[in-house]
């Protein structure tokens, strides 16, 4: 298994080229930015706070979320630093499975009990990793006609990358 190099704030084009060449770069908000707004129908929004919020279905699926106070309060010294990245679950039990997944990376805080949705430390994931909680929070948030044609689409291209590698 190749080993895995974390590149520590670089320019947007040292982090591309880093991606070029086949490094796990961990996740900026320029990832977050363009892995949503390539799923159909998601809409960037700026909220009034100055956070952007990704939504589809007039619904958010993944935002910026910085700490509140309150959650610094009840994290105490386990409060992470930097960027932090809010995504919508499909269920409480999903939330589940990624916060115990890896906790360096999934969080949450009293605000978000019984909420489908888990915070993501930005910094400490990969995008491809990423892209994956984004897409699922995607496909919680978006409406049945678009998850059919999204997954329809999906299962196509591996067919397609199948059948280039046969």
């Amino acid at each position: 298994m190749p080993e895995k190099i974390t590149l520590v704030t670089f320019s947007d084009s040292a982090a591309d080229h880093g991606r070029e060449c086949g490094l796990s770069i961990m996740a900026t908000w320029r990832d977050v930015r363009r892995i949503a707004l390539k799923l159909p129908g998601t809409s960037e929004e700026v909220r009034s706070s100055g956070k952007s919020a990704w939504i589809v279905n007039k619904k958010f699926f993944a935002w910026e979320r910085p700490l509140l106070r309150a959650d610094l309060a009840a994290l105490g010294d386990r409060a992470p630093k930097g960027p932090i990245l809010g995504v919508r679950t499909p269920d409480l039990e999903m939330k589940d499975v990624l916060l115990s997944s890896d906790p360096t990376v999934f969080f949450t805080t009293p605000h978000f009990d019984g909420y489908p949705a888990v915070l993501i430390r930005l910094g400490k994931i990969s995008t491809s990793q990423l892209k994956d909680v984004i897409v699922e929070a995607w496909l919680a948030r978006a409406q049945k006609r678009a998850v059919a044609a999204y997954l329809r689409k999906c299962l196509q291209t591996c067919a397609d990358n199948r059948r280039v590698r046969s």
